[in-house]
């Protein structure tokens, strides 16, 4: 507790008093380029007080930076209901099916290929799944 206490009382009064913050506006045109610098660590650790204080304190702080922003995977495909949900028969598919998995595309739920350019828009990897029926 000592060390927290020669802080307190000795340490942080002897750098303060040695700052060189001037009395007036004027004073602080007047300051040399060693005088900034060595005001540079005093303005950092007030400026992060003061961050961390509007980030504490502040309820839009709170919700706008901590909150990730995060993509619609669907952004138009039966918009209208809670889950989709296509349901198929594997008599009706055929020989192959092949079915789409990221949601771009225009014949959804079948691929017509838009996951090409999603992938290289968003540098996603997502492909088809592709349904084979297997020959006995």
């Amino acid at each position: 507790m000592e060390p927290i206490s020669n802080i307190v009382k000795v340490t942080l009064p002897n750098y303060l008093s040695g700052l060189p913050i001037p009395s007036s506006l004027c004073g602080w045109f007047k300051l040399g380029v060693r005088d900034w610098v060595s005001l540079v660590p005093f303005g950092a650790a007030i400026a992060g007080i003061t961050y961390m204080s509007y980030r504490a304190f502040c309820p839009l702080a709170k919700g706008h930076c901590s909150k990730v922003k995060r993509k619609v995977v669907n952004p138009d495909i039966q918009k209208e209901n809670a889950k989709v949900v296509d349901s198929f028969d594997v008599e009706d598919i055929g020989e192959k099916a092949v079915f789409c998995r990221c949601w771009r595309s225009k014949k959804f739920p079948y691929c017509d290929g838009a996951h090409g350019a999603h992938n290289k828009e968003t540098g996603d990897n997502v492909g088809p799944i592709c349904i084979l029926r297997k020959n006995k």
